[in-house]
């Protein structure tokens, strides 16, 4: 792969207890475990950066595939992403919900971008039968 681009960013002070920060300083937060999972809450989490990156990301490729596709999607537009954590047989896991809003589309036409969405989003990509993700088209 040829990489056109890298972040980077760092945990310090205890993982889910701590902060982290981007090398542009773009992102500098507190982190906290939320009260949900036993922590005080009062900083970000894991699954909320998780959250914003993939629905950030789904989205391009919804705007992606509806060019391709010659649709034009609405300025309203939105993609919500529900990043949920619990425990599994070992730790941990994480499962996503991808809802994809899409005023003026036919509920058929937005199932299939959003399907189609799935299969080149990079985020898909890389969770892709590690994770469950579910797909909702919203018109």
């Amino acid at each position: 792969m040829d990489v056109k681009y890298t972040a980077h960013a760092v945990s310090s002070g205890g993982g889910r207890d701590g902060a982290v920060r981007s090398d542009d300083g773009l992102i500098d937060q507190q982190v906290k475990m939320p009260p949900a999972l036993g922590g005080p809450g009062g900083g970000t989490n894991p699954e909320q950066l998780f959250a914003a990156a993939f629905s950030t990301c789904f989205h391009s490729a919804l705007r992606l595939v509806a060019r391709q596709e010659k649709v034009k999607i609405s300025d309203d537009a939105t993609v919500e992403a529900a990043i949920g954590i619990g425990p599994d047989d070992t730790s941990f896991a994480i499962t996503a919900t991808l809802t994809a809003t899409l005023p003026g589309l036919d509920q058929d036409r937005a199932d299939e971008l959003v399907a189609k969405a799935h299969q080149v989003c990079p985020y898909s990509k890389a969770t892709r039968g590690n994770i469950e993700v579910t797909l909702v088209a919203k018109v």
